[in-house]
């Protein structure tokens, strides 16, 4: 695992544990850039994203990852509502494999 990250991406965004990871931005809602302390080689890696749940609402959500590239990964938070919605969750796990 090069780089990994556990964060709350509610309100103000905070790292609870990291390796590899220098910062998290907030793009908006249900969207984050996980940033590298120290980049990839490339961007030919592997990206693993989850995200948590609470006991309200529909039970129905997850994350994913896009624009990869060497010093950081884009991750989405969404729930499904008969549609896609992004949302903001209190849990979000990152892994990075190379």
């Amino acid at each position: 695992c090069r780089a990994w990250v556990n964060f709350n991406g509610t309100g103000t965004v905070a790292i609870r544990e990291s390796a590899n990871v220098s910062s998290i931005t907030d793009n908006g809602v249900g969207d984050y850039t996980v940033n590298f302390t120290t980049a990839m080689v490339d961007a030919n890696y592997s990206a693993s994203s989850l995200c948590g749940y609470s006991n309200t609402g529909n039970p129905y959500r997850y994350a994913t990852a896009d624009s990869w590239n060497a010093s950081s990964l884009r991750v989405y938070t969404f729930y499904n509502d008969g549609g896609i919605t992004k949302y903001d969750s209190g849990f979000v796990t990152v892994s990075i494999f190379r």
